[in-house]
């Protein structure tokens, strides 16, 4: 079976652990959106401002255009896709996108955020986050998992979901 399967939250909900392990489950290659970001937005969010939807256009259309670039085969890209209007614009790239996200509470979150040295995100950025973030609603073929969970028991529950349908 193809996947192209974006997992998605905010920053410190695991997304590139996750989304590697599912990769390698799957035994398809792994994207990482963090990679995809244009040089301005890393230097906003390294100065502590938080995107706006103008700076996600071009970062979105990277992201949409690693998911179709493996349209074929499949593939697994971490990406914020906080609202709606993004997760669209992906699915604009590959209208099979299928969404994963990890539930965490605030506290975990700015724990994990905090003890992190080696990313441009600074932990100030959270709460604009939150503030925006859009679950994903009963359309949108997105599965969800207790992000409290070990990493390979996410992706064993992640997988008995994403494969029943």
């Amino acid at each position: 079976m193809k996947f192209s399967i974006v997992v998605m939250g905010v920053s410190g909900c695991g997304k590139s652990t996750l989304g590697q392990l599912l990769a390698d489950k799957l035994g398809l290659p792994f994207v990482e959106g963090d990679d995809l970001h244009p040089t301005s937005n890393i230097r906003k969010m390294e100065a502590g401002q938080p995107l706006d939807d103008n700076d996600r256009v071009v970062f979105l259309k990277n992201v949409g255009e690693a998911i179709a670039v493996h349209a074929e085969t499949g593939v697994v890209v971490s990406c914020s896709a906080l609202k709606r209007q993004y997760r669209d614009t992906l699915r604009s790239h590959c209208s099979s996108i299928q969404f994963v996200m990890a539930d965490i509470s605030h506290e975990i979150l700015m724990s994990r955020l905090t003890a992190r040295t080696d990313h441009f995100m600074p932990a100030s950025l959270l709460k604009s986050q939150l503030a925006i973030l859009e679950r994903p609603e009963r359309d949108e073929a997105a599965f969800f998992v207790d992000g409290l969970l070990p990493p390979a028991e996410q992706v064993r529950v992640l997988l008995d979901q994403i494969t029943a349908t």
